[in-house]
């Protein structure tokens, strides 16, 4: 439960940051590590400030993975250091700085699935005189007959398919691999304690357990592979928050990845094996009354990305007992609540939490630090630092 009210002098909307739940997420997640790293995801932070302080709470918090190149490019600039890019790009002018940035010091770890990337940053490279650090993305999705459990990444989940990188890496001396990402995205980012879905969550819940055995075993031979082929790698990425008590077992991987589990936003309350403090919050202010009970916040409509469903919605936390309208929801310019005990003014506050962690902090300059109900900081997003990473 929200353990904090808005101040008064806070401008409306704002976004607001529970500092105590979000230190407490902090070490919560650091003690998951088993003795492994932590990279931190910056798409489900997305403010400087809060990724220096994550950094700075434990020694296992090494690194970070950046979803975009531009992005990456920020962040070096900011001082960051081991940067590991989540995804495949290929805009050629970001990659030029990037080829440019690791010759002169830098790390930024590319990833790459096909050997389309591969040439493209052979290329790159050649022309900048640069060199690219490269991460093989293998697939951890799991089929189990026509169904395939798990998400559409990367073709690479073959012994010959991972040899058919690796020797065309090995044909640029100016790329050199790193590592490898196994992310098991079925057991990280999906939830298996939906509301009213009893069957959906017991046969997820199967399927995740049946799909554990096999993606130690598939990330195991495809490193073993790449030893044999005479490229020893430095390090093997694996899990999100939502895997992190599965993947720290794994004697194959060296370092872990988390973002959203910091913030604990809605979807995470759909999961059975684990539990943070909900610490990311946005406040919206009641402009109108149209009638009892009835409460009209302006904006909130902050729907999250994927499929569409009731899940994807922000929802009314504080004060308790809200409930969206089914016929307007969470509106893009008013929010109307509704409230069977409460009364509340115009000018009052409410308080929602999103259904994701990072894609919130595209709609707010900057987040405003609680501690006690007292603003004690504000820190920038990247949105109030100018920048955009879409």
């Amino acid at each position: 439960m929200l353990a904090f009210n808005v101040p008064t002098n806070i401008s409306l909307p704002a976004l607001l940051l529970d500092v105590n739940a979000f230190d407490e997420n902090c070490q919560m997640i650091a003690h998951k590590a088993n003795g492994k790293t932590i990279r931190i995801a910056t798409k489900s932070i997305r403010s400087v400030p809060v990724l220096r302080q994550i950094l700075a709470s434990n020694s296992v918090y090494i690194g970070l993975m950046s979803f975009s190149p531009k992005e990456a490019i920020f962040l070096a600039e900011k001082g960051f250091e081991d940067i590991l890019l989540g995804y495949p790009c290929w805009d050629s002018s970001a990659l030029q700085q990037i080829a440019r940035l690791n010759r002169d010091g830098n790390q930024i770890i590319s990833m790459v699935d096909s050997i389309e990337h591969i040439e493209h940053l052979a290329k790159i490279s050649n022309e900048t005189n640069g060199v690219f650090y490269l991460c093989i993305d293998i697939d951890m999705s799991t089929t189990f007959g026509s169904l395939h459990f798990g998400v559409r990444r990367s073709p690479i989940n073959t012994e010959e398919g991972i040899v058919q990188i690796a020797k065309k890496i090995k044909e640029n001396p100016q790329l050199k691999l790193l590592g490898v990402m196994g992310y098991e995205a079925q057991i990280a980012g999906v939830g298996d304690k939906l509301p009213s879905q009893q069957l959906k969550n017991q046969v997820v819940s199967l399927l995740k357990k049946r799909s554990i055995h096999n993606i130690y075993q598939r990330r195991k031979r495809l490193v073993e592979i790449l030893e044999k082929e005479g490229m020893p790698i430095q390090f093997v990425n694996g899990g999100g928050t939502g895997s992190l008590h599965t993947t720290s077992q794994d004697n194959t991987v060296t370092e872990l990845t988390a973002g959203s589990g910091f913030y604990a936003p809605l979807l995470f309350d759909y999961y059975r094996d684990f539990h943070y403090q909900p610490s990311l919050f946005f406040a919206l202010q009641i402009v109108r009354k149209p009638t009892n009970n009835i409460y009209t916040c302006l904006g909130g409509g902050y729907i999250a990305s994927g499929p569409h469903g009731k899940d994807k919605v922000p929802q009314p936390v504080y004060p308790p007992g809200g409930k969206l309208l089914p016929f307007e929801g969470a509106g893009e310019v008013q929010t109307p609540v509704y409230y069977e005990n409460e009364t509340l003014e115009i000018g009052d506050a409410i308080i929602f939490r999103a259904a994701k962690a990072g894609e919130i902090c595209e709609r707010f300059g900057e987040i405003v630090c609680l501690e006690n109900n007292q603003v004690v900081e504000t820190f920038s997003t990247y949105r109030g630092e100018g920048q955009c990473f879409l």
